[in-house]
Order: structure tokens, then C-alpha cells, then sequence
């Protein structure tokens, strides 16, 4: 027998088995949008890939559920966490167990608040000011500077939410004749954009003089292109409609004329979180603390192929 050959086997076998094992923790913001859906997806889809046991927590749009499935994940002894945060801030306590216990943390999509960056790996993310400034020089040029704007804010207290507000009202000081006449939360989700956009028009004598909606994501402006339409206006027409994400029901409403532009959010995360993973747990010590995704501006010049290519996937 050669010993040599059988120890070399057992030796890949043992790798094998321990690369099977390896478990992941996912503490995930909810599943309040289409675009949160395909983000949930995208990580579990990679994990079975891979062979990952991945461990997911639904956190339904509330950190306390968050930090505790992050404990618990420590409490199991998993290999790594993906946090995608529903706010900034309160994460100094539980990123500190989670080094004291010698995890990787991996952030995913929106940022944590610390002074202390060696809590996690890395940040994969997209720039979220920037899609604020990308939406917002897109309104200026179709609206020649001149606008009023009914904003709808995402999550009090969330990164894309702060950012994109940034990035947008940075664009916008550039044009004194332009303006944000009302701005107002609707937590990211369909039924609330609808439901606030309602409160906004009839604020606004019913949107008459409004030229433009913009809203910190795609479900947000769904709703609200609803309530646009009940209020007797044509979205898309008579008051133009731009958001982020490029959810598939998105493309769809740019096509039937209701929308008119998106940034694109990259969903497909679980990709490059798990080749962190790899990377870190192998050793890899020069990873960088920020991993960009940033994707483009959609119209409806493409939206109808976009949506078929989008609603197949």
C-alpha cells in the first residue's frame, strides 16, 4: 500500500469535508421590497452552490432582531456572518462579541456607524450617494433645472436612505429654481409610498404643480404611482418618476409609460460575500474595507427588453 497516496487522499477529503462544513450566519434587514427578495435569493442560491450551510434570520425591518439572530449566530460557533444592517448605529456591543469570538463579519449592502473598523472585514456595497447624484442629474436635464420635487425617503436611520438624499440634494443645490416642496418616509415599501404619496398630493393641491417624484427605491414609487393615478395624473407624463433599485415590476411600469428612470441596485451579492468568506477564512489578510457594485441608469428607452430579461431570472 502506499501510505503516501492514502494520506494524500484523507488530506483532500478532510479539506473537502471541512469546506462542506463550513457554516454562515445571514442576518438579513426583511423582505420588504422585490429588491430585498432577489438580495435574499442571491445569498441563499450562492450558499447551496458552494455548499454552505447557511443559517437565515429574517429581521422584519427591526434591529433588535437583528442583533439577536447575530448572537445566536455567535452562540453556534458559525464560521462567518453577513450582516446587512437595518440602520446605522447600536452595532458596537454585538460586533464586539462577534470579534471577541473570533467570526468575520462581513457587511452587506447597507453601512454600520463605528470607530472602530476592525469590528468586520468588509463592506460590498454600492455607492448610494452617487446613485442620489446619478438620479438627480437625470431630472435636471429632462426638467432643464426647473423643478418641484415630492421626495419619499427610505428607513429614518438607513444608509441608503441618508446617502441617496445626500447624493440627490449635492446635485440639486446646483439649481436654485428646483426644490424638494415635500419629503417624507415610506420605509422602503409599496404600501406605504402609496399611502404617504396620497398625503403629499392632496398637500400639494392634488399634484398640479409638482414636476417630479423622487423616491429612495422602486417600491416606494410603485405605490405612489398608484396614488398618482387615483388623483386623476398621469404618471410618467405629468409628473416624471425616477427611483433606484431596477426591480423587475419597476421595468415593467417604465415600459407601460407610468416611470421614467432607475438606477440600478445590484442584488446579486451573494457572490462576492462568499468569496470573502473563502478569502478570509483561508487567511487572506488584504482584503479592502470597501467593495464597490455601483450600477447604471435605466430609461424607458430599454425598459420593455429590460423587463423580459429581468422577469425570466
Amino acid at each position: 500500500m502506499n501510505f503516501k497516496l492514502v494520506l494524500s487522499a484523507l488530506a483532500l477529503s478532510v479539506c473537502s469535508a471541512t469546506a462542506w462544513a463550513t457554516t454562515v450566519g445571514f442576518a438579513q434587514v426583511g423582505s420588504e421590497s422585490g429588491w430585498r427578495t432577489q438580495f435574499s435569493e442571491s445569498v441563499k442560491a450562492e450558499a447551496a452552490k458552494r455548499g454552505i450551510e447557511l443559517k437565515f434570520a429574517d429581521a422584519q425591518q427591526k434591529q433588535e432582531n437583528q442583533i439577536k439572530a447575530v448572537r445566536s449566530f455567535i452562540a453556534q460557533r458559525v464560521d462567518a456572518i453577513l450582516l446587512a444592517p437595518v440602520v446605522e448605529t447600536g452595532w458596537m456591543p454585538v460586533l464586539r462579541e462577534a470579534k471577541r469570538a473570533r467570526i468575520p463579519v462581513i457587511i452587506l449592502d447597507r453601512n454600520v456607524a463605528l470607530n472602530d473598523d476592525s469590528l468586520y472585514v468588509t463592506r460590498i456595497a454600492s455607492d448610494f450617494t452617487e446613485e442620489g447624484r446619478i438620479a438627480a442629474r437625470w431630472l435636471m436635464q429632462q426638467s432643464k433645472g426647473q423643478c418641484s420635487i415630492i421626495e419619499l425617503q427610505g428607513t429614518v436611520g438607513a444608509t441608503a436612505a441618508i446617502d441617496r438624499a445626500k447624493g440627490f440634494n449635492e446635485v440639486l443645490a446646483q439649481y436654485p429654481q428646483s426644490k424638494i416642496v415635500r419629503s417624507q418616509t415610506a420605509e422602503f415599501t409599496r404600501a406605504k409610498g402609496k399611502e404617504v404619496m396620497e398625503s403629499l398630493l392632496k398637500a400639494e393641491n392634488g399634484g398640479k404643480g409638482i414636476c417630479a417624484l423622487w423616491a429612495h427605491n422602486d417600491e416606494m414609487a410603485l405605490g405612489a404611482i398608484q396614488a398618482i393615478k387615483e388623483a386623476g395624473l398621469a404618471p410618467g407624463k405629468d409628473m416624471w418618476v425616477v427611483s433606484v433599485d431596477g426591480v423587475p415590476d419597476y421595468f415593467k411600469a417604465m415600459a407601460d409609460g407610468d416611470a421614467n428612470a432607475t438606477v440600478e441596485l445590484n442584488p446579486h451579492l451573494g457572490g462576492p460575500a462568499f468569496d470573502v468568506v473563502s478569502k478570509v477564512l483561508d487567511g487572506d489578510k488584504a482584503i479592502p474595507k470597501l467593495i464597490r457594485t455601483t450600477g447604471g441608469l435605466f430609461t424607458q428607452d430599454t425598459a420593455a427588453a429590460e423587463y423580459e430579461k429581468r422577469r425570466l431570472n
